[in-house]
């Protein structure tokens, strides 16, 4: 792994934390938290140009704006930041590898994110086969309730 891609993985998760602690110990807004984060990271690209290569210097700025996309989750399903870390990490791989596929799209750092942050909810089911078994019957009585009452 490069240099610039360990700065990355670590700004990424960095970011999704910092936006987590502005939004909950701080009693910012998830909106104001995630913005923060976005204008301090371009803002340090901007101030520095010599500081940080062209590849950082265009890429970090977009790694800490999704992953502050992560920390505006509810603190009712994460409570974690140890989560909240480990998602950024993830979004921040994805970015890595998915960020030429998605040139043009639309909402490609907030798709990421999403998908970071379910990918480390979802680690916990299936590393726990009980849960996985509970999680199928517990749908599957669901359904047949809705079901039974039509």
């Amino acid at each position: 792994m490069k240099v610039a891609h360990f700065i990355l993985v670590f700004a990424g998760s960095l970011s999704a934390i910092v936006t987590y602690l502005l939004q909950f110990k701080y009693k910012q807004s998830a909106v104001r938290a995630s913005a923060l984060v976005g204008v301090f990271s371009g803002l340090f690209v901007l101030v520095f140009p010599n500081v940080l290569s062209s590849y950082l210097s265009q890429n970090l700025p977009l790694v800490c704006f999704g992953a502050s996309f992560i920390g505006m989750v509810s603190s009712n399903l994460v409570k974690s930041y140890w989560t909240i870390g480990v998602s950024g990490t993830i979004f921040t791989i994805l970015f890595l590898n998915t960020s030429k596929l998605f040139t043009g799209f639309g909402g490609g750092l907030g798709s990421a994110a999403c998908i970071a942050l379910l990918v480390t909810l979802a680690i916990p089911i299936v590393v726990n086969k009980g849960n996985v078994t509970n999680g199928f019957l517990q749908l599957k009585r669901l359904i047949n309730k809705r079901s039974l009452k039509k």
